[in-house]
């Protein structure tokens, strides 16, 4: 994977699965979903079988992000395929409650 740039789509290589890059501390990161190398949006890649440990799914809007909080992705369009990064599945990000306006 060339280096990991924040605004970046990629796409899986194993479901309909894309992604935006949020946050990223820039330099190369392997970024897979569903056990596979992820690719850029707009490359021609085959389809490759899902690995069944990367099998979570991924949500479209959805951000994910690394257990540090290194890296963090928006999904942009769902797919069968859970997201890691070097080996290590994301976690999804949990939402901000807005305050009440009453």
């Amino acid at each position: 994977m060339p280096e990991l740039k924040t605004g970046a789509r990629l796409k899986s290589a194993v479901c309909d699965g894309e992604i935006m890059v949020v946050a990223s501390p820039g330099g190369d990161v392997d970024i897979t979903c569903g056990g596979a190398a992820m690719v850029e949006a707009g490359a021609d890649a085959p389809k490759v079988d899902i690995n069944p440990d990367h099998a979570v799914g991924i949500v479209i809007g959805k951000r994910y992000i690394t257990e540090d909080e290194s890296i963090e992705v928006l999904c942009v369009k769902a797919g069968e395929g859970g997201l890691a990064v070097d080996g290590n599945l994301l976690l999804q990000k949990d939402t901000k409650k807005l305050p009440k306006t009453d």
